[in-house]
């Protein structure tokens, strides 16, 4: 299993790294972290649009899905047949939204190995034939970053794109009470720890990797959020938010 995942993905993308490093004039590391990241970004293109689909699709749908969750809460058999029957009926698959995530998390195993053997260790040994060996690899980026070494700059980068990406799919409190208004508020303050929790997690773990393991978690994050922002915007324009959830039962969905 381990030799499958270095010649899958482990090598290509030191391989990867190493020819944009030699390449650069300069040598610069940082100038090939942001080719590499936006290289994986065009390959995880498809499946980070199926997964903005699929989280603006939940979203739209929280209503409809809160409602039928009042309606049958004493019967959880119920319920559960009822969700599954509005999932097909509005064509929305629950599980898009986490799937693509879960697929790109070995990539990102990959890329921190990458940082660690290659940017630490200076451990080249997996380099391909045609892939000229720089002998060992300078982790100093724009003449004074040095991305083996934990950044805490970096690691709030990280963070705040992290929280900006998460608050265009935020719901916000319940500006006016309805019936279940109480349900509705504990959700709403669900969505609001989790959108604070990520950003400081991703800070908090940031901090304690190499920088530029960091710098790629930034810009791949930064890349998905202007990605949303992009979808979003296409969206509006060919009319396919004809009904956005903006104010629904006292809830207001920020986009």
């Amino acid at each position: 299993m381990i030799q499958l995942f270095n010649t899958i993905l482990y090598q290509p993308l030191l391989n990867l790294l190493v020819f944009f490093y030699n390449v650069i004039p300069g040598s610069d590391m940082g100038v090939a972290i942001i080719l590499l990241t936006v290289v994986i970004k065009l390959i995880l293109y498809p499946l980070s649009a199926q997964s903005i689909k699929g989280q603006k699709a939940l979203q739209q749908l929280q209503p409809k899905i809160e409602e039928m969750k009042k309606k049958y809460k004493d019967d959880r058999e119920r319920q559960a047949k009822e969700l599954m029957q509005l999932y097909k009926n509005e064509h929305v698959n629950p599980l898009s939204s986490c799937l693509p995530l879960l697929i790109q998390l070995p990539i990102l195993i990959a890329v921190y190995q990458v940082f660690i053997t290659g940017l630490k260790n200076g451990s080249l040994d997996l380099l391909y034939p045609f892939i000229k060996n720089p002998g060992q690899l300078n982790a100093v980026a724009f003449g004074f970053l040095d991305l083996s070494q934990p950044n805490i700059v970096l690691a709030l980068l990280a963070g705040a794109a992290q929280f900006w990406q998460a608050k265009m799919l935020s719901v916000k409190k319940p500006a006016v009470k309805s019936v279940g208004a109480k349900d509705e508020n504990l959700m709403a303050a669900m969505n609001k720890q989790m959108l604070y929790f990520m950003p400081l997690m991703t800070v908090v773990i940031g901090v304690s990797l190499p920088g530029g393991l960091v710098l790629y978690w930034f810009l791949i994050t930064l890349l998905t959020a202007l990605q949303q922002v992009i979808m979003f915007r296409k969206n509006k324009k060919n009319g396919s938010n004809q009904n956005p959830p903006a104010v629904i039962e006292g809830e207001k969905v920020s986009n």
